[in-house]
């Protein structure tokens, strides 16, 4: 994928994103006594790839990260029509990360194989698949949002029979609808109606088991290479979004996943994002970036955001500072950087996109070190 560097914007947003950049990205890092220590805790998340260890959410805490985003797919959970629900995965990862203290953001998606045959396709096309996709997000919801049967299950300090044990409680108040709807390779066609279709219904069902939650847009790729019912650019999809009658009332926030090939680009998708959302007289939205990230590999050529290990740190100095200067402008409430280690098998630079070398042990890069010093942690347990 290639990310682009020039593109049509307006000059008032072109001009802000600049002076931001000059403002925000120059001078010395945040450290934790700075900027940083007006985040809370929870602005610095972390997106896994894979199922994280004990050990791992330890680190997290450590580096004051405050929360991780973790896939719940309908087709993990209920793979069979007729057969049970399996939560025991979604169960295990959830204690690991509460257990440390850790908020969790979870992305709703995944359709299993009885209800369709491509997993891209979202589920609003015929009604038995609607009801099936929305007691699943009600389903969720009710088993781990604040009067869920997760936490009734295990009751603080005791070993339950599934050989779970939490020491606290952190029901989960937000839901993010899908991922990337803006993409084909998790949406197609891509349709902000048809995304809307799904956000109402979806939306309906989060409220109807805890009318409190906020329900939060898919995180959108800022740029795709694509066009049509390939790809659409963030801040046009979202747009296209709002011109869907009354669709405002079904989402508390927005998100966006600005993969860039330098900081000023991220400022720049970052700024047309929320020029979108004030446009349409809803300030009050917060703002998610919900994956970002640069990899430690040296081949921009070939994949525009892997920067190197110095550049990798770089990057990430450098859009932490940005979007720390300007959380309150942006409404901004919360970073989450994909990803936790490096793997060859999930996406083509998945590779060197992760803080620590792909290794059962914990080999930490610079962007680590960076991370950790900005965040205010440690950089271990």
């Amino acid at each position: 994928m290639r990310t682009r560097i020039l593109r049509k914007t307006s000059t008032a947003v072109a001009l802000l994103a600049i002076a931001v950049v000059a403002g925000g990205v120059s001078g010395t890092s945040p450290t934790s006594a700075g900027v940083a220590q007006a985040a809370p805790r929870s602005f610095f998340g972390i997106v896994p790839q894979a199922v994280i260890s004990e050990e791992d959410a330890e680190y997290m805490r450590a580096a004051h990260i405050g929360s991780i985003r973790l896939p719940i797919g309908w087709d993990s959970i209920q793979p069979s029509p007729r057969g049970p629900w399996d939560w025991s995965g979604t169960d295990s990862e959830i204690a690991k990360a509460v257990n440390q203290g850790l908020n969790v953001l979870p992305f709703l998606a995944g359709i299993p194989h009885w209800a369709g045959h491509r997993g891209t396709r979202l589920p609003i096309d015929r009604p038995r698949v609607r009801r099936g996709w929305m007691r699943f997000v009600r389903g969720v919801v009710e088993r781990y949002g604040p009067r869920g049967r997760f936490w009734r299950e295990h009751p603080p300090g005791v070993t339950a029979e599934d050989g779970i044990r939490l020491n606290r409680w952190k029901p989960i108040r937000a839901w993010q609808i899908w991922n990337e709807a803006n993409f084909f390779y998790f949406a197609f066609p891509v349709s902000p109606a048809r995304y809307a279709r799904l956000l109402k219904i979806s939306s309906r069902a989060v409220k109807a088991a805890d009318p409190r939650a906020r329900v939060i847009l898919s995180g959108l790729f800022g740029e795709p290479d694509q066009g049509g019912r390939y790809g659409m650019d963030a801040d046009v999809f979202l747009e296209r979004l709002y011109r869907v009658r009354g669709i405002r009332r079904f989402f508390d926030g927005v998100a966006l996943h600005p993969y860039a090939f330098h900081v000023r680009d991220l400022v720049r998708m970052v700024e047309n994002m929320r020029a979108v959302v004030v446009r349409n007289h809803d300030a009050r939205k917060g703002l998610y970036i919900t994956e970002m990230g640069w990899g430690s590999k040296h081949n921009p050529n070939v994949i525009a955001f892997n920067q190197g290990w110095r550049g990798q740190a770089r990057e990430l100095r450098g859009a932490y500072r940005y979007m720390l200067r300007n959380r309150r402008r942006l409404n901004l409430r919360a970073a989450y950087w994909f990803t936790w280690k490096d793997s060859r098998y999930y996406c083509n630079f998945c590779d060197s996109v992760g803080l620590f070398r792909e290794s059962n042990r914990y080999l930490a890069k610079p962007a680590w070190y960076a991370l950790v010093r900005i965040a205010g942690g440690r950089p271990r347990p």
